[in-house]
């Protein structure tokens, strides 16, 4: 930093072109060095939403069933659990406010439904999320999020 006086005595303060310099420097090997570790941290994190979400709707179907003696149909969907089924099997003691916190059907992290099966090939119910790739089967981050694998 360097100091000088103005027409007038008054002391100015700057920095040199060469402290810029060094600064923007220092500023790109960080960068070089933090953001490959930031960058596959989002995929894995939507993987962990969908998870967290399906699992959320499982305590909902759950919670259903408590109170009314059977889950949603299919035709019926994940809606039920927000919205009172107006198609039969009708709830006999559907609980106001619905069964998830959301007041709207969740969507998975890739911003498509989830498909719900009632009865479930897998078990009473299925959820599923295709993933990233948003078709069935793959592999790491397209891997098919499934509610019968999530304990």
């Amino acid at each position: 930093m360097i100091k000088k006086q103005n027409k007038f005595g008054i002391s100015e303060k700057g920095f040199t072109l060469i402290e810029l310099m060094v600064v923007v420097v220092i500023l790109g090997i960080l960068a070089t060095v933090v953001m490959p570790k930031l960058i596959g941290r989002t995929d894995k994190a939507k993987i962990t939403k969908a998870i967290v979400d399906i699992s959320a709707i499982k305590t909902g179907l759950k919670l259903y069933k408590l109170d009314n003696g059977n889950y949603p149909t299919t035709e019926q969907g994940i809606s039920a659990l927000i919205n009172k089924p107006e198609t039969e099997p009708l709830p006999k003691d559907w609980a106001s406010g619905g069964y998830l916190d959301k007041n709207s059907v969740p969507k998975d992290p890739w911003g498509v439904e989830y498909l719900y099966l009632s009865p479930g090939l897998h078990g009473d119910f299925d959820i599923l999320s295709y993933g990233a790739d948003r078709a069935e089967g793959g592999s790491d981050l397209n891997k098919d999020i499934k509610s019968w694998e999530i304990e």
